[in-house]
Formats: C-alpha cells, structure tokens, sequence
C-alpha cells in the first residue's frame, strides 16, 4: 500500500512548466491574447490579407475560446507557448501568406457515405 501512495503522489505532484499556479496560467494567457489582438492590424497590412481586422480578431477569439476547456496547467503553459511562437513568427514574416490564411480553412469534411454524395464528388 505504501508503494501505491508513494506513485499516486509522484504523479499528482508534477513541475510546472511556467506558470505556479491557475492564476498565472490565466495571466499568461490574456496577455498573449492582447499581444496578438494588438498586432492583427499590422498582420493584415504586411500579408495582405483579404478579411477585414474585426475579421481577423473575430477568429482570434474563437481560437481562444476553442480551447476555454483546458484546465490543466501545464497544457495552458504549453498552448502559450505555442502561441507565442506562432505570435513571433508571423510578426517577424517568416510565415507566408498562406500560411496565414490557413487559420480561415475549414476542417476536414467528412467524407460522403452514401452513394450519390461519392458519384457527385468523385470519391471511389
């Protein structure tokens, strides 16, 4: 039993990445959220991309919001910097265009499962 209680403790008991504690994870995440809020005029302006800046912070917030469920601190700490990285990658421009855009594509669509969907689409 010792043994048991020894291993559920080493688990529970895990090193953060960044952030102590709930609150700081939160900190860290509003002020990448801000970061990136503030450079989307100059992201539109540099790539030339064609959505409009309420656009552009519209998907800002739904990738933000995609990911509200997360409570673990470690993960946050790792989708901060995440974000970070991609942040400074597209301000300095080494991404492309399309790149860019790829944040607007829509997932995968599911593949047709009755026949005439597969005729129309020309999936075998």
């Amino acid at each position: 039993m010792a043994g048991r209680e020894a291993v559920k403790r080493a688990v529970q008991q895990v090193r953060p990445i960044l952030s102590v504690d709930r609150e700081e994870a939160r900190k860290r995440a509003l002020n990448l959220y801000k970061a990136w809020y503030r450079q989307i005029p100059y992201i539109v302006m540099d790539y030339d991309i064609p959505m409009s800046i309420e656009q552009c912070r519209s998907k800002l917030r739904e990738e933000f919001v995609k990911h509200r469920q997360v409570t673990d601190i470690r993960v946050i700490d790792m989708l901060v910097i995440k974000g970070q990285m991609e942040l400074k990658e597209t301000v300095e421009i080494w991404k492309q265009k399309g790149h860019i855009m790829r944040y607007w594509k829509e997932s995968q669509d599911p593949k047709p499962t009755d026949f005439l969907s597969k005729f129309i689409q020309g999936v075998n």
